[in-house]
């Protein structure tokens, strides 16, 4: 069976290569799955979303994903994201510390876009690492 050919980057690092079964994204114009010999697409990541890398025995590669762009094209796959990191690298204790703060920023203020980004980052750091929001 075909695989792909996946990679993820941020500008700090490189984040992930290797070979996967499918890869589901969240793009602005809802999630999209990617499977060997898919057609060629451009895609435009959500703010604060998880990315999974399924790799059938190795077991699935999850990192939360902020921003960016999603590139397929002949079985290669790119995420080329504003920030991304991997759930296994998550510091939950400091994930939930950020949401709770950003959420008291939101009830304190309801226009304050800043701590809304913060938040959506905290909760897909969280989801990235198995935790439930």
């Amino acid at each position: 069976m075909a695989k792909l050919r996946v990679g993820v980057v941020s500008p700090e690092r490189e984040i992930w290569t290797g070979e996967a079964d499918m890869v589901i994204a969240k793009t602005v114009d809802g999630e999209i799955g990617i499977m060997p010999n898919h057609a060629p697409v451009l895609g435009v990541l959500v703010e604060g979303g998880v990315l999974r890398v399924k790799r059938g025995d190795e077991g699935d590669l999850v990192a939360a994903v902020h921003g960016g762009f999603i590139s397929v094209a002949d079985n290669d796959v790119s995420i080329l994201a504003e920030a991304a990191e991997l759930g296994s690298e998550v510091d939950v204790a400091r994930a939930k510390d950020a949401l709770q703060r950003a959420q008291a920023s939101i009830e304190a203020d309801q226009e304050d876009t800043d701590a809304r980004l913060q938040a959506k980052r905290a909760a897909a750091r969280l989801r990235a690492a198995g935790e439930e929001v």
